[in-house]
């Protein structure tokens, strides 16, 4: 159970969340472990097995404070809100954001910026840990370049030319993602990336995982009342969750890549547990259960957020940008902080 940015999120399986007078109440196998005073809760989020009293739902919609329910994953259920006071203007700000070239580039470059910082943190950590010279000056390098792209994203005015700069970063990481694989590199390491279908082992485990980060972004997003659909970075496509695709840039490094090396290099996952198809390779069954378990102890481990300035638990962090993401677009920030991997 954690309170972030005025929103408390309740993970514990079983958990009762009662209305008790002003505040919330959980219990858990009926002894009390929260209290928690409705005024300085602006919405409550539970994840899967999760109960709220019907007294508790009625009192949130009579004070206009959303009530979210994500199964235990993560994935979006059902959103309660009382009367329309906030989402429909949270919701018009998106949409006119995303009207206008400047907000448009301005949004864009947060999320680009922190995908590539995120990024170079995993080379560089990568380069430190690597047994092998080559592989370390080559990560080392890589690491580099992404600096030097960083540092020119200031002057860089159009969405396109994001799209460009991020495209530049992903080429080179990507070019020597092999490197930071240190077992059975001739079986499992990639070579560039590929999708719809990935072509090898590693791209196959890194569309898995990123499948599973756009579902969370998207909750997140949903949870906050912003719409999925409506991105800066990405092109709007009939179907496609640009602003969930613009909000899991910053995430990928952290969440996926790492955990897809470390799955890797361990050992957890090998060759058997990848099949190939007409064209590409997937997962096998096994393979997809050892991810889905490392991917849920992954989100457990607690990371230091410098906006918070708090531990938190990485699988919060999405819910936590999404907030400060609605916060922006509807005025009361500057502009969007975007997570940061240090």
């Amino acid at each position: 159970m954690h309170e972030l940015l005025n929103v408390l999120y309740v993970q514990t399986q079983g958990a009762v969340l009662h209305l008790d007078g002003d505040t919330v109440r959980v219990e858990v196998e009926r002894e009390t472990r929260l209290r928690a005073p409705l005024l300085r809760l602006a919405g409550i989020v539970v994840f899967g097995q999760v109960t709220v009293t019907p007294f508790l739902i009625h009192r949130c919609a009579m004070d206009g404070r959303s009530l979210v329910w994500l199964d235990r994953y993560g994935r979006f259920r059902a959103r309660v809100e009382g009367p329309v006071r906030g989402n429909v203007l949270l919701r018009q700000a998106q949409h006119v954001a995303a009207t206008r070239a400047d907000r448009t580039a301005q949004i864009a470059r947060q999320f680009v910026a922190a995908k590539i910082q995120n990024t170079r943190q995993v080379l560089l950590r990568a380069a430190r840990e690597a047994d092998d010279a080559i592989d370390a000056s080559a990560l080392a390098a890589v690491a580099e370049r992404l600096a030097r792209i960083l540092e020119a994203l200031p002057k860089t005015g159009d969405v396109n030319d994001l799209r460009g700069a991020e495209g530049e970063a992903a080429r080179a990481y990507f070019g020597v993602f092999g490197h930071m694989i240190r077992s059975d590199r001739a079986n499992l390491a990639p070579d560039g990336r590929s999708k719809r279908p990935p072509r090898d082992r590693a791209n196959a485990l890194l569309s898995f995982l990123y499948a599973l980060l756009r579902g969370e972004c998207a909750s997140a997003l949903e949870g906050v009342g912003l719409d999925p659909q409506v991105g800066y970075l990405h092109a709007l496509r009939p179907g496609r969750p640009a602003l969930a695709l613009d909000l899991m840039e910053e995430f990928r490094p952290v969440l996926a890549d790492r955990l897809a090396i470390t799955l890797l290099n361990r050992r957890q996952l090998q060759a058997r547990d990848f099949e190939a198809l007409p064209g590409g390779v997937r997962l096998t069954d096994d393979g997809r259960r050892t991810v889905l378990a490392a991917y849920q102890k992954r989100k457990e481990e607690e990371i230091g957020h410098r906006v918070l300035k708090q531990k938190v638990p990485l699988g919060l962090v999405p819910h936590v940008q999404a907030r400060l993401l609605a916060r922006h677009l509807r005025g009361d920030l500057a502009t969007y902080p975007p997570f940061l991997y240090r």
